[in-house]
């Protein structure tokens, strides 16, 4: 599948593609209020942070060895743990199951292989591969790219060997087992065996392989070497004595001479071997203005309120700790302009459902939902929250009543004033909800771009 068109993103033809919203974990909890959904969910940026934040509260991990990678297309984490651990989607990668051949571990790499890495975020900052300037602390982001380049290589030795074949499956065909059986040598075909680990709890060329090879049945050994393959005994051998690296040029010439005579295209054999012990990320490159750090500094020891004080302490230092609270979408302490330029020009699922409605219809719709917001306390849902769960508290419908009103007219006023429990939206029309937030605030929204919000 060409993930870019998957993901609606081919008519793109740049570096730069459209911001996505992320999602709270409010808005991840509330999937179970969409149709067709049974359980929570997420898109994997927000699983990410998700993550990060499991490995900091749950596992204790400090926050210094936890880094979030982001590409064009996917977010995962890489931990420093053990030879590092790497978070996708619902997967923890450690380096072992990274190199284990599986589809699974093959879909883990997709972005690492395929894509560049746009941004590193980290506890000191983030360095992006746009900007010029870079906030993350220079010695942390070089001791992450030398873990991180650690983790996506190993060396070669026969059970790597055999994960290539299982991964590289038009390999198999050139390779065959030996055993011996009351002294006597059997052979069988290395595409026959990878097929008996399909049913079994056994893999080629592990500790279990032994156990894998008493499951197999007699008949599909034979007493003879198999023409025009390997045997993977003679292989291992050569790998144990030669040691080679494909990492470099000397090595990949001695694996070739060895693979040569027997394997058509042998080279790309080797180039595709080469390429599966060692995957080279491209990370934002380390030539940029470092500024000065002021990173967050939160224990594993503190409290969520203990955090929370110290995030607000932070906010007039640090952009990370001050964005946090509108991304926690924290209404009693943020500025309304950032809330509303997103709600009525990033919201296009609540304009889409509300289709051909008049107006009138579209507040009927609002009107029938369940009055009750997915957040707690003064934080406010977006308009595409609001429709995609069908719930919301009145000032919430009230913004996305003002979206659907912006989208059909541009040059239509708006006007939306709280007095705690009462909300009234005016425009060409006047539209009443009921609050439970008890906020007071009064909005004009001026015709035109979503520039001059006055609060």
């Amino acid at each position: 599948m060409d993930i870019r068109r998957h993901f609606g993103l081919d008519k793109y033809n740049s570096d730069i593609i459209p911001y996505w919203k992320t999602e709270t974990l409010e808005a991840m909890n509330a999937f179970r209020l969409k149709e067709g959904y049974k359980t929570a969910a997420g898109e994997c940026v927000s699983l990410a942070a998700l993550y990060a934040a499991a490995a900091f509260i749950v596992c204790q991990i400090p926050l210094e060895d936890i880094y979030m990678i982001l590409t064009p297309l996917h977010s995962q984490n890489f931990i420093y743990l053990q030879d590092g651990i790497l978070t996708n989607n619902r997967r923890l990668v450690t380096k072992t199951m990274w190199f284990n051949g599986t589809a699974i571990s093959n879909k883990a790499q997709r972005a690492l292989r395929n894509e560049n890495v746009t941004i590193v975020a980290h506890s000191s900052g983030y360095i992006h591969c746009l900007y010029e300037n870079a906030t993350i602390e220079k010695e942390y982001y070089r001791e992450f790219s030398r873990k991180l380049d650690e983790y996506l290589s190993t060396n070669l030795s026969l059970a790597v060997f055999a994960n290539f074949l299982r991964s590289n499956q038009n390999y198999q065909e050139f390779f065959q087992v030996c055993r011996e059986c009351h002294g006597q040598p059997q052979f069988m075909k290395a595409e026959l065996l990878f097929r008996y680990e399909h049913g079994s709890n056994y893999r080629v060329a592990d500790k279990t392989f032994d156990k894998l090879l008493a499951e197999v049945a007699d008949e599909d050994f034979v007493p003879y070497q198999l023409p025009g393959r390997i045997r993977c005994d003679e292989l291992d051998d050569f790998i144990q004595k030669q040691k080679p690296d494909l990492r470099n040029a000397e090595g990949k010439s001695e694996f070739l001479k060895f693979v040569e005579p027997i394997i058509p295209n042998a080279r790309q054999l080797v180039n595709d071997l080469a390429d599966f012990l060692h995957t080279k990320a491209e990370l934002p490159s380390p030539d940029k203005n470092f500024l000065p750090a002021n990173p967050i500094e939160i224990s594993t020891e503190l409290t969520r309120e203990q955090i929370i004080d110290y995030l607000r302490q932070k906010r007039k230092s640090n952009s990370t700790a001050d964005l946090a609270f509108y991304a926690y979408r924290d209404m009693e302490s943020c500025e309304y302009a950032p809330f509303i330029k997103a709600a009525l020009e990033r919201n296009p699922v609540s304009i889409r459902m509300a289709g051909s409605m008049s107006l009138e219809q579209a507040y009927s719709w609002l009107e029938k939902m369940p009055n009750t917001s997915i957040y707690d306390g003064g934080r406010l849902a977006q308009p595409d929250e609001v429709a995609n769960y069908n719930t919301g508290d009145g000032l919430e419908k009230a913004f996305v009543m003002a979206n659907v009103i912006r989208e059909r007219n541009q040059e239509q006023d708006i006007e939306i004033i709280a007095e705690k429990n009462n909300i009234i939206l005016k425009g060409q029309n006047k539209y009443r909800f009921t609050s439970t937030k008890s906020i007071e605030k009064q909005i004009r929204i001026p015709a035109g771009e979503v520039l001059n919000i006055l609060e």
